[in-house]
């Protein structure tokens, strides 16, 4: 019987890889909107964060979330962003 292989990711705030069950998805899409996937389906380019607002700030601060989603996002989206990461801590 074959064991179903875990899906693992890469944090971009800590870079540690996890399962891809245990982060948070923040994805952008065609039209340039960035914003938090609960589902993990939703299209466009996703980048994965723990579900703590330590490697989120992490990840602002050495502006891997801008670089990795190839765009500047502006400081609202960060704010919506955080809050929902932090209703899981």
């Amino acid at each position: 019987m074959k064991t179903k292989k875990i899906p693992m990711r890469k944090c971009i705030g800590c870079m540690e890889s996890f399962p891809k069950k245990e982060l948070c998805r923040i994805v952008k899409n065609k039209e340039n909107e960035v914003k938090l996937d609960l589902t993990g389906k939703v299209n466009g380019r996703g980048i994965y964060i723990c579900k703590n607002a330590d490697c989120f700030e992490k990840a602002i601060k050495t502006k891997r979330l801008a670089k990795s989603l190839e765009m500047e996002i502006p400081e609202n989206i960060y704010e919506e962003i955080k809050q929902e990461i932090s209703k899981y801590e």
